[in-house]
């Protein structure tokens, strides 16, 4: 008997990197094996030198195919036993390795857009639907478009055992949003792609195309992000600890750190309109959608909590923004003394 497992990993493409995927056969108890590929066609390799090794890090039931069969998160490593300079999550690893007595968490909000033959679902075949406005949380079919493929993908999340917290229908026709945590930082990343493969893989069923675009549709719409709730342990004793974290993600070049690790044409997203902050701007404040980090009402009731950094767009790879954060808050954490 044999089972077959699904490895998964994360291109070279750029800007945005993409997810691929290759099935394994293995005999029914097998251990996961390292395995190869072709780097020169994931934009990982010179066609001359194209070897590159999947190293698996998380195993979990396939919900697609069912029974005993997995799916199979990998690291892309070079053939001399390095991480390929791609691999974001080898660069994770000591940051969160170092900081880790600090117990940071995130739950990460992933919105995506769905679209088939070319335009939103929800979109008339020209022009624009209503302006937005009835969409978000909506229900009704003149409201919400794509529910069947959402409430799937749910299903599937759950029965791979990720860390799934909620859904719901977004701004915009065709629009919705899954939120993953809370997780350390290495594994609400691991689950955060994962469940977009799942989705990619659902969507592929019905003949859609899931998009995290961060600005899918130009004009007068919001656009994509995936706001990301963080807090140390600090954090989530005292005010304190939220302020001093606030005041770190706006000092003296860090706020251009992180723009640059939070996704491809962020410029287009953060206008300062739509519910963001302007990218080359850094604002904080309670309740405040229009900020760049905003602390929550019962936060600052209560005096303890998170925070929502709503900067980081769609199409993020949640490596680098769990690193940037994790660095800059749990830094400024160790030297102000509330850890």
């Amino acid at each position: 008997m044999s089972y077959k497992a699904e490895y998964i990993w994360i291109d070279g493409t750029e800007p945005s990197a993409k997810l691929r995927s290759k099935t394994r056969i293995l005999p029914d108890g097998a251990d996961l094996p390292d395995w190869g590929f072709d780097g020169s066609s994931t934009n990982q390799a010179p066609g001359d030198n194209s070897d590159c090794v999947l190293k698996p890090v998380l195993a979990v039931p396939d919900p697609i195919r069912g029974g005993e069969h997995k799916l199979v998160l990998c690291e892309v490593y070079l053939v001399d036993g390095t991480p390929h300079p791609t691999n974001n999550r080898a660069k994770l690893r000591p940051v969160a390795e170092k900081y880790a007595a600090q117990e940071s968490w995130f739950g990460i909000e992933q919105e995506y857009t769905f679209f088939q033959a070319g335009r939103p679902l929800g979109f008339p075949e020209t022009g624009f639907p209503a302006p937005q406005g009835p969409y978000y949380c909506g229900v009704g079919a003149d409201e919400v478009f794509g529910r069947e493929i959402v409430e799937e993908h749910l299903e599937a999340c759950l029965i791979a055992g990720i860390k799934v917290s909620g859904i719901n229908a977004e701004v915009m026709p065709g629009q919705w949003e899954f939120q993953i945590g809370p997780a350390s930082p290495l594994e609400v990343s691991d689950h955060l792609w994962l469940a977009r493969w799942l989705l990619y893989r659902i969507a592929e069923d019905h003949d859609v195309a899931a998009s995290i675009d961060a600005k899918p549709v130009k004009g007068d719409w919001n656009g994509a992000g995936a706001h990301t709730n963080f807090s140390t342990k600090a954090m989530r004793e005292s005010y304190d600890a939220i302020v001093t974290a606030c005041e770190s993600l706006g000092a003296e070049g860090k706020v251009e750190e992180h723009i640059a690790g939070y996704g491809e044409g962020i410029a287009d997203r953060l206008t300062g309109l739509h519910e963001t902050a302007p990218f080359n701007e850094y604002s904080y404040g309670v309740s405040n959608r229009g900020a760049s980090v905003r602390i929550p009402w019962q936060v600052e009731v209560e005096k303890k909590g998170y925070i929502e950094d709503r900067r980081p767009n769609a199409n993020i790879d949640p490596y680098n923004v769990t690193r940037l954060l994790v660095n800059t808050c749990c830094e400024a954490l160790e030297k102000a003394g509330q850890v």
